[in-house]
């Protein structure tokens, strides 16, 4: 297939979805229009039509969940969108089918080119197809992020309307009732969720339930507060309503949230794709490179080429994995990944395997293992330690097979060089005509009949060769007499054909590499802890504003304080729940030790008033300053999260450029410089010694 058949054939593909997108746009303008919303609105109970996007979502949905592949990403994607689509079986289907539809727009073109340009180096084109496997999850993550931001964006809208009507109705149940009657938006759902729940046989229990299911902590926290006012009632403070003031802080702690994801998407929202690009580039710069400097041909389709493009996907792969790590806001992700019966737990269940990784996880009380359990919390990780070795595990293994694999395959290249490339003796700055490159086929294929009689025969010697190609016709008639030459480049093709086998520095390489392969997953939980302690002074100054919520409610206690900054934790989440746990034992005790097993200043401060207030003064006075000194903590707050901003910019930016900056000085210009300095070296030489 030449280059002009190649052309025609991405044109082709680039109409075909262009047409596509014209469609889709079009039957959507005609579904907007007036009449056949008015229409549309007639028939509502009376008969569903066959051809409404939302008949095709759903009929969608029921097709990829019958597809073996598709089907784990749309229930992934269920998963997420249950929490925001509180039991509507309809709209969560929906979303899923739409969110996954144009991921696969995206997907399908870019899988169809990736097949087409790179169908001649099967090695790039699975690690591309691999990349674009992930770039699924990139879609898709983003598309549901930008859902669970809107509904944080609705919530602000809800609480001012709800504040008006809790005016009018002083009930706090009939308040949100009222507010979540618009059916057009998603915060509606959950408003009614919340309303079932105050209105509930037993409240406090459902409000547990709905813990576990709220999209985000803001609408924990209004919950709560919410059942703590009809609970124990409203009452004045300053003038104004207590739960309304309530209400107003956990606004207030929301615009700081959305000011924070947006300014974090507006500086990642390119990272994520500049990291993986440089993989698509690749081949298409190693065709310029080739077709422009003839020379660099031998180092790209070479070792060193196919080397340096493992190691720049391997990059790629690493910097795109810390780049979403550090773009995680922390939304719904978190709670609807498949804890209950991962891949890792039936491999586990596997008599034969949990022997094996058993034997590998450190004894019980054991420092090791502490260590990794520890490592396993404040990452936020779901995995268990026995899960965590299961990857572990796997991991080594795959990568010591592929590092075999991948030296066999080099050897291959290595060879089939020797017996593909046409031999000739022209410059390399040089390009060869047609008819020298005829020629040059021409040695090749007569040095391979030599190479094949002795192929293996290791103590082979150039007076062997010669002896063998003094009696071959081509070489009568083209070697001019010349026999010492032409095997002597004969010999040295032999030695690279003989030499090119598994070696045991290869074994041991594959072995390192395959250590390396265990320590991985540890080096990503180190990393996972050290962007979420960036994140703990943002955490703290969360606590001050739920605490400020509850200090000066009727009938609050320093334990419920704990469990609330336990149920919206989540860097700090192990000790405190150790506290909780211990408190009835002693209250002082516990605090006690909850403060030795935290270094954080702030939050030490934090602990330090709530055991003032277990013995000594009530919980009002221990945190009057966070009531005197409200804007003071707002202001910090906000530098607070402009710091953190910056920083996971900082570091964002070096990875996401990495791969590129990689790309264009290890793949194209070290090659150019080096490769044309040698060939250039050789020319000279050889120029020398013509003139000697």
């Amino acid at each position: 297939m030449n280059n002009q058949m190649l052309l025609y054939m991405m044109g082709g593909i680039v109409l075909i979805f262009g047409l596509l997108i014209m469609i889709y746009m079009s039957l959507q303008k005609r579904m907007q229009k007036s009449d056949y919303k008015r229409i549309k609105k007639l028939q509502e109970g009376t008969k569903a039509s066959n051809y409404t996007s939302e008949v095709l979502f759903q009929r969608l949905y029921i097709t990829y969940a019958k597809i073996p592949y598709i089907k784990k990403y749309i229930f992934k994607l269920r998963r997420r969108l249950e929490i925001i689509d509180v039991d509507d079986e309809y709209s969560t289907r929906r979303d899923s089918a739409k969110i996954l539809t144009k991921a696969l727009c995206v997907i399908i073109p870019l899988v169809i080119a990736t097949i087409v340009v790179s169908k001649h180096n099967f090695l790039l084109m699975g690690i591309l197809l691999l990349f674009e496997v992930f770039l699924i999850d990139t879609l898709i993550d983003g598309s549901v992020d930008k859902m669970d931001n809107n509904i944080l964006k609705e919530q602000l809208d809800f609480f001012t309307e709800m504040r008006h009507t809790y005016h009018e109705c002083n009930m706090v149940a009939e308040a949100v009732y009222q507010t979540s009657q618009d059916d057009e938006k998603s915060i509606s759902k959950q408003g009614e969720k919340i309303h079932e729940i105050l209105t509930a046989d037993d409240p406090e229990m459902e409000l547990e339930k709905y813990y576990d299911i709220a999209p985000n902590s803001y609408l924990k926290e209004f919950a709560g507060v919410s059942f703590l006012t009809q609970e124990f009632g409203d009452r004045k403070v300053d003038g104004s309503s207590l739960y309304l003031k309530n209400v107003n802080n956990i606004s207030q702690e929301m615009q700081l949230e959305i000011l924070k994801r947006d300014k974090l998407n507006y500086t990642f929202r390119s990272l994520t794709v500049i990291s993986i690009v440089p993989v698509l580039f690749i081949e298409p710069l190693k065709t310029w490179a080739i077709t422009n400097f003839t020379f660099t041909k031998q180092w790209y389709n070479g070792k060193p080429g196919i080397i340096v493009q493992v190691l720049i996907m391997i990059l790629t792969f690493v910097c795109y994995v810390m780049v979403r790590k550090l773009r995680d806001n922390g939304s719904t992700n978190i709670r609807t990944s498949n804890t209950e019966n991962p891949w890792q737990k039936k491999l586990y269940k596997i008599p034969v395997v949990k022997k094996i990784v058993d034997s590998f996880i450190p004894k019980e009380g054991t420092k090791e293992r502490r260590k990794i359990k520890e490592m396993l919390k404040e990452s936020a990780s779901t995995l268990k330690i026995e899960w965590l070795f299961v990857n572990r595990i796997c991991l080594a293994i795959v990568t010591a097979i592929a590092t075999v694999v991948f030296f066999i395959y080099l050897h291959n290249v290595a060879v089939d060089w020797v017996y593909t490339e046409p031999t000739s003796d022209y410059d390399l700055i040089g390009e060869m005509s047609d008819k020298d490159k005829v020629a040059a086929e021409e040695v090749t294929k007569a040095d391979n009949r030599i190479l094949e009689q002795f192929t293996g025969k290791r103590g082979t010697s150039v007076e062997d060769i010669k002896a063998v190609i003094e009696q071959d016709d081509f070489y009568i008639e083209n070697a001019d007499g010349d026999y010492q030459t032409a095997a002597e480049r004969i010999h040295d093709k032999l030695g690279v054909i003989n030499t090119e086998y598994l070696k045991w520095f290869e074994f041991l390489m594959a072995f390192l590499f395959a250590v390396a392969g265990y320590m991985a997953p540890i080096g990503l939980l180190k990393f996972q802890v050290k962007m979420r302690a960036l994140e703990m002074e943002d955490e703290v100054m969360q606590f001050q504003t739920i605490i400020l919520m509850l200090m000066r409610i009727e009938r609050v206690n320093v334990e419920i304080i704990l469990e609330w900054l336990e149920r919206y934790s989540n860097i700090f989440r192990a000790p405190i729940s150790k506290c909780v746990n211990n408190y009835e034992a002693g209250a002082w005790e516990a605090l006690e030790e909850m403060k030795e097993d935290v270094s954080f200043t702030l939050f030490i401060r934090i602990i330090e008033n709530l055991q003032a207030a277990v013995e000594k003064i009530p919980i009002r006075d221990a945190f009057d300053e966070l009531d005197s000194e409200r804007d003071f903590y707002q202001e910090r707050r906000k530098e607070s999260n402009e710091r953190l901003i910056k920083r996971k910019a900082m570091i964002g930016k070096a990875l996401g450029f990495a791969p590129m900056i990689c790309l264009f000085v290890g793949y194209l210009i070290i090659p150019l410089v080096f490769v044309g300095l040698t060939a250039m070296t050789n020319a000279f030489s050889k120029m020398m010694a013509m003139g000697g």
